[in-house]
């Protein structure tokens, strides 16, 4: 069985990820299509990438760049002085810091070469778009003047949710955005900020990022038939890291 399987925002939580590739039963006949923000939050952000990299080399996979992997991009590069570190380590960039503190410069440079393999966007055979957060241009992501909302916008996630669900697809209000694609898979902005801990569908976006980054799990889909598992509450797989995390938990992601 060939299945195509998407996973949300890992941020570091290697135990977690364990737990749903057992729980879905990956096989090497399955693809896999990785959200981003893979690092920044739990303490095995290096661990994660290591194990990315070991399946990308096995099976199909695709990876797709979330804003916290470009963030580590640019301090693992020397360019983090190009954005405001602190509130980095606020969002969990300092538990990445600290997990990379003994990590050898081999490992470093093929880390760095995964990190700037990554994906802007995934768009399938059957017109389904993959992508970390969104994008702005009403005509689609091939028109985007700014590739960064690839991976920072918040927007497509916000009109979703915001959207009349009365209100009819040919109608001349509906935004065009959500007219383009025939699915649009997206982590980047916690379901668990309006109370969910499993993904949630809107119009045609649906969010997989069901919080692993703060108390929720991390869940992984099956795009065609909607069947989803997920693992433990990332809290309960790092109960030793709580404290450390504490702020990180409090923020609920706002960046």
């Amino acid at each position: 069985m060939n299945r195509t399987l998407v996973i949300g925002d890992i941020h570091g939580g290697m135990r977690a990820l364990e737990q749903i590739l057992v729980r879905a039963n990956v096989t090497l006949n399955d693809h896999l299509i990785f959200l981003g923000d893979y690092v920044d939050g739990w303490s095995q952000s290096p661990e994660v990438i290591d194990t990315l990299i070991h399946l990308g080399k096995s099976q199909k996979c695709t990876f797709i760049r979330g804003n916290h992997d470009q963030l580590f991009l640019d301090w693992l590069s020397n360019k983090h002085k190009d954005f405001n570190q602190e509130i980095w380590f606020q969002h969990g960039g300092k538990a990445t810091v600290l997990a990379y503190k003994d990590i050898d410069e081999i490992t470093k440079k093929a880390h760095i070469k995964f990190l700037k393999s990554l994906q802007n966007y995934y768009l399938d055979s059957q017109n389904r778009l993959f992508i970390h957060a969104g994008f702005t241009n009403v005509n689609g992501v091939e028109y985007e003047y700014f590739p960064k909302l690839f991976y920072w916008d918040r927007t497509l996630w916000e009109t979703a949710l915001a959207l009349d669900t009365h209100i009819e697809h040919d109608d001349f209000t509906y935004p065009n955005r959500l007219k383009i694609y025939k699915e649009i898979y997206i982590g980047h902005t916690p379901v668990t900020k309006i109370g969910v801990t499993t993904p949630l569908q809107k119009a045609c976006v649906w969010n997989i990022d069901t919080g692993a980054a703060f108390k929720g799990p991390l869940t992984i889909l099956d795009v065609d038939t909607k069947e989803f598992w997920q693992s433990d509450p990332l809290p309960m797989l790092y109960v030793s890291e709580l404290g450390r995390n504490e702020a990180v938990i409090k923020n609920v992601a706002s960046i």
